[in-house]
């Protein structure tokens, strides 16, 4: 279970990192970089949140699972943490370029990251439901 602490601390430093990116962006434009570097400042935006919700996410579930004495399955836990970082990343390589939405390698990035999220979510939260429905 202790993968969602490492999850949960690479999409701090994701955070802490785009928004340092986001500042200088704004308060120290370099041409040549802002607008040709970082392109698209929303969708950075985008992935600066999620970074924030996903990690949130990986503590809360850790958390949640450790108060009521459940022992997450490992598989689970990984998928989470490495889903937790990969969503927020499709919108930090949006964000510097342009053309991501109609490259293949990316909508496949994206599809694979999506459905490893969706099976660590589910996963966790159908062992909570069982728990709870049990005790």
């Amino acid at each position: 279970m202790e993968v969602l602490l490492v999850g949960a601390v690479a999409c701090t430093t994701a955070l802490i990192l785009s928004a340092w990116l986001m500042t200088f962006a704004r308060w120290f434009p370099i041409q040549g970089i802002d607008g040709a570097f970082l392109v698209d400042y929303k969708t950075m935006i985008r992935a600066h949140v999620d970074f924030a919700l996903m990690g949130l996410f990986n503590l809360g579930f850790f958390g949640a699972a450790k108060a009521a004495g459940v022992e997450l399955e490992y598989f689970a836990c990984v998928c989470m943490a490495i889903g937790g970082f990969t969503n927020p990343t499709v919108f930090v390589i949006a964000a510097f370029d342009t053309e991501f939405w109609s490259k293949i390698k990316w909508k496949v990035f994206s599809a694979v990251s999506f459905v490893i999220t969706t099976v660590g979510f589910m996963t966790i939260c159908y062992q909570m439901i069982r728990h709870a429905l049990n005790s």
